[in-house]
């Protein structure tokens, strides 16, 4: 395989990106940037356009290359960025650099970190052997259905499964490596609607107001206490976010009312459990519940993957790094099914803000830190760490039972599991 090496450092690259507007969904343009940076690489690239109206069509990029036999390292992120809005000092999708600062939509959510990523692949040695890819989408702002998800069943097809996987997005909150994020909370959305019986404000005994209805449902909801958080993930919360009857007219008792409630909830709960508690509530006033679950909570527990990219950003930034479930939800939460996940990216100050901005410095360490996640991951240094946390677990378990009197050591083989955890075909060094 012929490989060359990065033409650019990541400055250049997210400046060839940012210079490609791509309001969600992305397509065009941006993936042949994309593309032209991958390709002298050694990588082989599959693009794809998929789904229908509403929520598509949507472009991703899928790329890959192996250079024998060893771990296969992931990184995912977006391509697509939110409406720039008015109001720039500067055209949002002409990169420039004023002071420290890199100034563009995308700067650090997330094109700042792909192009940071795509150069430090260039960093590495040549004698590095396993899988790179990469998981581009176009819809991780938008509706998100076509995105990630479609990727991962086009990974299926080609029987593709990561032992690792970064993603790109801004974790960092004061400084680049202060967060990183090793789990998110689930989140859904409801719809509750109480239906009524419109009429006269001056004959109440011929209609049923729906509204007071609807206001003890929410009062009744209000009230639930659904946890009071983990040992890494916040309490889950319930929260009103719409109230509607449109009713424009004074002396009617509407026919309908509905309010939407947004519940954000940790690994205590599931979606699907949660929209069965909202209905029995909403049920007791006669109302009815439409859900949309956007993502299941996810957790990485702290450990091999964690240490691998905690220790890459201490040794470029001198740094101690907090790692963090806050936040919203990403595509995280999605690849999550297929391997250990965790995000780590540029700060996250001005992201889906006027004058969006990087600096310039940041890209250049980020650049450096992937590179050293990259390095030593694809020399099996991850797995080997984690071959080592599972045989002080096996050895914590066996000293608790012995303390315990349990007898039996039935059991203690289901905490060494490296191979499951790393791939179908790994074994730690």
């Amino acid at each position: 395989m012929t490989m060359t090496r990065a033409n650019d450092d990541a400055l250049a690259l997210a400046q060839r990106l940012i210079a490609c507007p791509s309001v969600t969904p992305a397509t065009g343009a941006v993936f042949d940037a994309m593309e032209a940076m991958l390709k002298p690489m050694g990588f082989t690239v599959d693009r794809f356009v998929v789904g229908e109206a509403p929520d598509g069509p949507v472009e991703n990029l899928l790329a890959w290359r192996t250079t024998g036999k060893g771990p296969h390292f992931a990184f995912a992120g977006h391509l697509d960025v939110v409406p720039p809005g008015p109001g720039w000092t500067s055209d949002p999708f002409t990169p420039e650099i004023r002071g420290d600062l890199l100034y563009g939509r995308g700067a650090v959510d997330m094109k700042g970190s792909i192009a940071a990523f795509v150069a430090a692949i260039g960093d590495l040695p040549d004698d590095l052997p396993g899988t790179i890819s990469l998981i581009i989408t176009g819809d991780e702002e938008g509706p998100a259905v076509y995105g990630t998800l479609a990727l991962m069943d086009r990974m299926a097809a080609r029987e593709m499964r990561p032992d690792l996987c970064l993603v790109g997005e801004p974790t960092s909150s004061a400084r680049l490596g202060d967060v990183v994020k090793i789990g998110r909370r689930g989140s859904v959305n409801m719809w509750i609607s109480v239906r009524g019986v419109q009429g006269h404000v001056a004959y109440p005994h011929l209609a049923d107001n729906p509204i007071s209805k609807l206001v003890r449902i929410l009062s009744a909801v209000e009230a639930e206490v659904l946890d009071d958080g983990t040992d890494w993930f916040q309490p889950s919360n319930i929260e009103i976010t719409d109230l509607e009857v449109g009713n424009a007219a004074h002396n009617v008792i509407p026919g309908l009312a509905t309010a939407r409630i947004s519940i954000r909830f940790n690994d205590r709960h599931s979606g699907a459990s949660l929209i069965e508690r909202i209905r029995a509530i909403a049920a007791t006033e006669g109302g009815t519940v439409e859900a949309k679950i956007s993502g299941e909570p996810f957790l990485t527990e702290p450990g091999a993957l964690s240490t691998l990219v905690s220790d890459a950003i201490r040794d470029v930034t001198g740094i101690d790094t907090e790692l963090s479930t806050t936040g919203g939800t990403s595509d995280a939460r999605f690849l999550s099914r297929l391997c250990p996940v965790v995000e780590f990216g540029l700060t996250n100050a001005t992201m889906h803000k006027l004058d969006e901005a990087v600096a310039v410095q940041d890209l250049h360490d980020l650049q450096r830190i992937y590179a050293l996640i990259l390095e030593r991951a694809l020399r099996g240094e991850t797995l080997f760490a984690a071959s080592q946390n599972d045989i002080k677990r096996a050895i914590t378990a066996v000293a608790r039972m012995r303390d315990a009197d349990a007898g039996d050591a039935v059991g203690i083989g289901h905490s060494l599991k490296p191979v499951a955890d790393f791939g179908p075909d790994r074994a730690p060094p």
